[in-house]
């Protein structure tokens, strides 16, 4: 997951012609991608009981999938609700469909599951917050990992242009 980070953000910062439309998906790719890189160092960190430095890690995740989150939007704004079509034929394409279709389901999900995951967690409600970080953070890091794919499958495997 490191090494998509540094792609991608290299990506960003060597196209000197990309606009901020065209440049907002490899932004939000890096977002999921760092979003996963938090959430995944929040959970070791948990299994080390650390646990401040678990919540801070946690909090950054929240922060860096609420960027993600307002810069999606924003991308479709200034698209004007155009969709990115997928060129793929073949076997690639189902794989593809399968993968868009669990990560929107899913991405949709666990915004209600993160919130209140959170507000367990810093409210100190240590077994509510268990009991239902159990599902976030799995479906998080599918979400996180499914995005920066889809990203790669759109703009990088299989480009419309």
């Amino acid at each position: 997951m490191i090494s998509v980070v540094k792609a991608l953000t290299t990506e960003i910062t060597e196209n000197t012609e990309m606009t901020l439309a065209s440049s907002l998906p490899a932004i939000n790719a890096l977002l999921n991608a760092t979003t996963g890189v938090l959430l995944l160092t929040g959970y070791a960190l948990m299994k080390r009981k650390k646990i401040v430095l678990h919540k801070r890690f946690m909090i950054a995740a929240c922060i860096t999938a609420t960027i993600f989150l307002a810069l999606y939007v924003t991308n479709h704004y200034l698209r004007h609700g155009i969709v990115t079509r997928f060129t793929g034929t073949g076997p690639i394409r189902p794989i593809y469909f399968t993968i868009l279709i669990t990560h929107t389901a899913l991405a949709i999900t666990i915004v209600p599951l993160a919130i209140i995951t959170l507000r367990n967690g810093l409210k100190m409600r240590v077994e509510k917050h268990r009991r239902i970080a159990r599902w976030t953070f799995p479906l998080w890091m599918y979400v996180s990992v499914t995005g920066v794919l889809v990203y790669f499958f759109l703009y990088q495997w299989f480009p419309s242009t």
